[in-house]
């Protein structure tokens, strides 16, 4: 493969993964987010491929699984185990609570935890940040210039749900404010790629980082719909604290 065919590549890569999350994303109607993102992770996957990018280098060798399942599978305890403590305390449940998932029913509520997330966000977004983005970028730039390309478009891949988010849980309305939210999350998100990024290389998996960011999502919609079950959605309409939302997809 020739070095202009890489620049070419990595280009047309990191175009796509920019304009994603924050223009084609806002645009689809809720029921196509799954299957867009799941179609759009087949095809990412069958380019990689047809580039020459090994299973091993995507995090997607089967011999690597059970590292990834041990690694990943005791971060997501640990993440479990904070947000079983965060409700345990009534002081930081309203922290946990969200407008967008305290209205949903129950039948909303099981296909975001078992379609929506697995699929829609977390399959799509570690196969692109963490499988196939890292091999990619290594081909045109030197290691660390990769991983803080890749950190920092994951960070910028969070800039439209960071709005949504806000908007809909009536916070940061001040356009100062409301930038000041939108770059501490991106930049919040950036180190949790890097995070993540350091999990999958350690483990060889892309699995490891999956489980821990399926536990975080999945997790964080059932401790936000405890949370504003139990009367905590109230602090939504209070002008307390500006970040009574988690991140959810």
């Amino acid at each position: 493969m020739s070095a202009g065919s890489d620049v070419r590549r990595a280009a047309g890569l990191v175009v796509l993964l920019g304009a994603w999350n924050d223009v084609v994303v806002p645009r689809l109607p809720a029921r196509a987010y799954a299957p867009v993102n799941a179609a759009a992770t087949a095809a990412l996957l069958a380019a990689a491929r047809a580039g020459g990018i090994s299973w091993d280098e995507l995090g997607l060798h089967p011999g690597r699984l059970p590292a990834g399942a041990r690694r990943g599978g005791a971060c997501a305890a640990v993440v479990g185990a904070g947000y079983a403590a965060a409700l345990a305390v009534p002081a930081s449940r309203p922290l946990l609570a969200d407008a967008r998932v305290a209205g949903l029913g129950a039948r909303d509520l099981t296909a975001r935890v078992l379609v929506r997330i697995p699929v829609g966000t977390v399959l799509w977004e570690e196969v692109a940040f963490r499988g196939v983005l890292p091999p990619v970028l290594r081909r045109v730039l030197p290691r660390r210039w990769a991983a803080a390309a890749a950190a920092a478009l994951f960070g910028l891949w969070h800039v439209a749900p960071t709005r949504q988010g806000l908007a809909l849980n009536g916070l940061a309305a001040d356009p100062l404010r409301r930038a000041t939210a939108v770059t501490a999350a991106c930049l919040g998100t950036a180190g949790v790629d890097v995070l993540f990024a350091a999990l999958r290389e350690r483990s060889g998996s892309l699995l490891a980082p999956a489980l821990l960011h399926l536990a975080a999502n999945d997790l964080g919609v059932l401790a936000a719909a405890v949370a504003s079950r139990g009367g905590c959605a109230v602090a939504l309409r209070s002008p307390a604290p500006d970040w009574c939302a988690p991140a959810v997809a």
